[in-house]
């Protein structure tokens, strides 16, 4: 059993961060049941899931949301269930008359969670966007480059899932733990906007103490320091270095082979750019594998920079189970772990509409009306 067993989810289909929130609630124990738009259900070999591993762990039944009828079954469920989350743009749930007011009336202990990238209010709100503009607003992506480049998007991690994502499901969790204590529902507002904000807060409080500047690529954490980059392997590729405390760097300067008087000056902005030089000098004399056999394992703070499927086949992501088959694919392991209840992968990711007669039949309706939604193009 998951710490989450018992928990019921409705989610309406969506893309990039809403799906990853409900892998994180099915991964715990969550009965996730994904609605998908009856117009795209095109059939598929159970045998043969799609490759969409934030699609893992739940179910899926088609439905005709613009129907009235379509309408109707969706809050028949949702009067049975614990959480209903949806990733649309402001007012989208509203006019399909699936929004927090209509649900929240037939189910008054209901979380209702909402992802968006801007938020559901302020004047972007009604824009298109994408994690690279989130996090752009966000005041993130400015500090993410090198001093002599532009700022380099770090994949959609930020805003996306980070940012989007997990913190919809952080709220949805904090929501239904109030909801089973109170009896009492509400709407979870979670903008990537406001959690990659929110991601950036230790910066805020570094920036405030003159620790850090506001100019990229000269401060200690985004690669204006010399102990703490990525560097060039003499083969191509790259191991990372983050030595940030004194016995950590001076073991950094022993094993690199630096001189110590010339480096005791670690903190010395003036002197960083020249003592990045020489490390990356000396890095580039050996190859990745030959410097992962010299510092694996020791307190330089390292590591060799690895693709994704190079992690998946590295010898401590195999020891730990960081990465498991399901489904055929090779794909991460849930997370976090949990000693007493443990998240687990409980099915692979569906095609579009697989469950909808497994569903419509445990939800009791009998087989004259699931013949009837059938014929109607209400389900698919």
């Amino acid at each position: 059993m998951g710490a989450l067993d018992g928990v019921r989810v409705i989610e309406l289909a969506g893309i990039g961060p809403g799906p990853f929130c409900g892998m994180m609630l099915a991964d715990m124990g969550a009965e996730v049941v994904r609605i998908d738009r009856a117009a795209s259900v095109r059939g598929g070999d159970p045998g043969s899931p799609p490759a969409n591993v934030n699609a893992r762990g739940r179910r899926s039944i088609g439905v005709d949301l613009k129907s009235d009828e379509g309408r109707e079954l969706v809050l028949e469920m949702v009067a049975d269930a614990d959480v209903l989350f949806e990733g649309y743009r402001p007012g989208v749930a509203e006019r399909l008359g699936l929004g927090p007011l209509e649900c929240l009336a037939c189910n008054p202990a209901l979380v209702y969670g909402r992802m968006t990238g801007w938020g559901q209010e302020g004047p972007y709100a009604s824009a298109a966007g994408h994690d690279i503009n989130y996090i752009s607003l966000a005041g993130a992506l400015a500090h993410m480059g090198r001093h002599d480049t532009g700022p380099v998007p770090p994949l959609n991690l930020v805003g996306d899932f980070g940012g989007g994502g997990m913190y919809l499901a952080f709220g949805i969790v904090c929501a239904l733990y109030w909801a089973r204590s109170t009896g009492e529902g509400q709407v979870v507002d979670a903008a990537m906007v406001d959690g990659a904000a929110s991601l950036m807060g230790f910066f805020h409080g570094m920036l405030h103490t003159g620790f850090s500047t506001d100019r990229r690529g000269e401060n200690m954490l985004d690669t204006g320091a010399h102990f703490y980059d990525v560097y060039e392997c003499a083969d191509g590729e790259y191991i990372s270095l983050g030595s940030i405390e004194p016995q950590f760097y001076a073991e950094m300067v022993e094993k690199l082979g630096l001189d110590a008087e010339d480096f005791a000056v670690q903190h010395d902005r003036s002197r960083w750019p020249e003592l990045k030089e020489k490390v990356a000098t000396a890095v580039r004399t050996r190859t990745r594998a030959e410097w992962d056999a010299l510092l694996m394992g020791s307190d330089v703070c390292y590591a060799p920079v690895l693709s994704v499927s190079e992690a998946v086949e590295h010898p401590h992501n195999v020891a730990r189970g960081t990465f498991v088959e399901s489904g055929g694919l090779v794909q991460p392991a849930p997370a976090p772990r949990l000693s007493g209840t443990p998240g687990a992968i409980r099915r692979p990711a569906p095609h579009d509409g697989q469950h909808t007669e497994e569903l419509l039949v445990e939800m009791g309706i009998d087989a004259d009306r699931i013949a009837a939604l059938r014929a109607s193009g209400i389900v698919a």
